[in-house]
């Protein structure tokens, strides 16, 4: 039977600390319980890749940052090499930390109110105090702030999010 897994972006390694090779893991989940030892993270190395790494050791800093020690990064040289990059994990390794994220709608269909169906969310990221995420439209990307006025419903059972966008975004 085939199993797919979906991945979630949830951060980035931001910084190396100290000399074994040690990273600093930057992530949107809203809290640091979720990352244990010998579970995997992707990390996208080059656009569209994504490397698994297993963690050796994690320890949480905050409810945003965790130190993370990766198998066979073991030297200040090769944790360089990662900073910077984009994480991936599998949403399994989320568990209910996710279950108030935006993260999760990474997939969901927006509907507007006015349009109908614009296809599938494809990323979301926080600036600042807000969130924006990305869909495909008309051959082009197009951000979408996702704020409580264009916001309407977030349907996480049939998963869509349904919006209310000002007239021209979509041709920004």
């Amino acid at each position: 039977m085939l199993h797919l897994t979906f991945m979630i972006r949830i951060g980035k390694i931001v910084a190396t600390h100290g000399l074994q090779g040690t990273l600093i893991l930057t992530h949107l989940v809203g809290n640091s319980n979720w990352l244990k030892n010998e579970q995997v993270i992707f990390v996208a190395v080059q656009k569209d890749s994504r490397i698994p790494y297993y963690i050796t050791k994690c320890k949480a800093l905050n409810d945003e940052e965790y130190h993370i020690q990766l198998d066979d990064i073991d030297t200040v040289e090769s944790a360089k090499k990662l900073m910077g990059k984009q994480v991936y994990v599998p949403t399994e390794i989320l568990g209910e930390a996710k279950s108030d994220s935006p993260l999760l709608w990474i997939g969901f269909n927006v509907v507007d109110t006015e349009k109908g169906s614009l296809g599938a969310l494809i990323d979301i990221a926080q600036t600042g105090h807000q969130w924006v995420g990305t869909i495909r439209y008309n051959a082009k990307e197009v951000l979408l702030p996702m704020v409580e006025p264009l916001l309407i419903e977030v349907n996480l059972r049939n998963k869509y999010i349904r919006m209310n966008l000002p007239e021209g975004l979509l041709d920004l």
